[in-house]
Parts: C-alpha cells; sequence; structure tokens
C-alpha cells in the first residue's frame, strides 16, 4: 500500500473520507495552498493495519502525510509541518496570548473531545456495554468539548469572522470537522453553541474548507 517516498515535489496524504483528523490535514494543505496526491485507507476494511501503511504511522491512525523521506503521523504535527514550510498564509498569530488560544482550542479538540468517541473506543463501548451505548458517550463529549470551547471563546472575546479573530487560523483547521462531526452524524443541538454553530456557517462556505468536506473526497461513498 505505502511508498517509500512522495513523488518528487509533490506530498502524499494517506487519508479517510470520514476521518476528522484527515479532515484537519486537508483542510490545512487547501489553506496553504498545497497540491498534494491522496491515498486512500479504508478503516473499515482495516487498511491501517497493512503492514506497510504501519511503516508510515505504527499507531495505525490517519491521517499519514509523506513529504519525500519525511513522513509525520499526526493531525496536529501534520499541521504545524505545514505552518513551518509553507508559512504563508499563517495559521498562528505572531501575538502570544492569541497563539495560546488557538493551540488550547485545537488541543480540545485533539485530545479531549475526539480521541473519546474514535472508532476503536465506539467498537468496545458497543461490545462491552451494549450496542447503541456509543451513541450516548460521544454526544456527552462532544457537548462537554463544545461547552468548554463555546465558553472559552466568549470570555476571551476573541471571535471575529472566524474562532480568533478575522481570518482563517488553527483552531478552525480543528474546530470545523469536528462541528461539521457532530452536526451531520451525531446530531448534536447546535443552538446551545450559537458561536459555534455561526462558525460552522463561514467555514461550509469558505473553499478551502468546502473542498475539504468527507463527501468530496475520492474514497467517498457516491451517495454520501
Amino acid at each position: 500500500m505505502a511508498e517509500a517516498e512522495a513523488t518528487v515535489g509533490r506530498l502524499m496524504l494517506y487519508s479517510y473520507w470520514r476521518s476528522s483528523c484527515s479532515h484537519r490535514a486537508r483542510i490545512a494543505l487547501n489553506l496553504k495552498g498545497v497540491d498534494y496526491e491522496y491515498k486512500a485507507v479504508n478503516l473499515l476494511k482495516g487498511e491501517q493495519s497493512d503492514p506497510e501503511f504501519v511503516k508510515l504511522n505504527p499507531m495505525k491512525f490517519v491521517p499519514a502525510l509523506v513529504d519525500g523521506s519525511s513522513v509525520i503521523g499526526d493531525s496536529y504535527a501534520i499541521t504545524l509541518y505545514l505552518e513551518d514550510k509553507y508559512p504563508e498564509p499563517p495559521l498562528l498569530p505572531q501575538d502570544l496570548q492569541k497563539k495560546a488560544l488557538n493551540h488550547q482550542i485545537a488541543s480540545i479538540v485533539a485530545s479531549g473531545i475526539q480521541p473519546l468517541h474514535n472508532l476503536t473506543v465506539l467498537r468496545f463501548i458497543d461490545q462491552k456495554v451494549g450496542a447503541g451505548e456509543s451513541v450516548l458517550w460521544t454526544q456527552q463529549q462532544i457537548e462537554r468539548g463544545f461547552t468548554a470551547i463555546e465558553n472559552l471563546i466568549q470570555l476571551k472575546g476573541c471571535a471575529g469572522k472566524y474562532a480568533t479573530g478575522d481570518e482563517v487560523q488553527l483552531a478552525d483547521v480543528f474546530l470545523a470537522p469536528q462541528i461539521y462531526a457532530a452536526i451531520e452524524r451525531t446530531k448534536i443541538d447546535m443552538s446551545n453553541y450559537p458561536t459555534l454553530a455561526r462558525l460552522h456557517s463561514e467555514y461550509m462556505s469558505h473553499p478551502a474548507f468546502e473542498a475539504a468536506l468527507p463527501g468530496k473526497q475520492p474514497d467517498a461513498p457516491s451517495s454520501s
């Protein structure tokens, strides 16, 4: 499955259409205007356990980004790698407080929401607790995280057109996929999160975000 190196001058992104972590990486690549080759990894078929893919990411997670001899196997690390390699347009502000806030929001999504309802966790809950129990668990984790982020943004009074100002930044890269999944898959009532609901509307009208949507990917089912 996995090639050792990307085509000269072109990055390769190993992705699954429905993965919110892969969704982040696609947004970041689009925002930076980076051309890349899409390499599908079907998580439902267990392709993340293919020995060749494990060489790229021993954690057996997507996404994985291949840039020549460099391989990055984490969406947060991928985004920061792209920020360093392609500094324009910037995803992190110069202001230290706003930079820290962007990292904090991204971390809440990446560490405090998404990992608690990934495919492995949900399968374990359904097997050990009962079929369908994972739905309630997922809703609880998302609502807890969304409440924290909504309050954080309001407390800081930093929201403009986007989460931390009038320009798309790191926080938006992580928020957009999580909000999208919450609405489309988990059916979260976003009326409890007016700031996040407004941000979702902005993301859906932004070309870089729109092109990264799950249903737009080459491995997405035709009906998605």
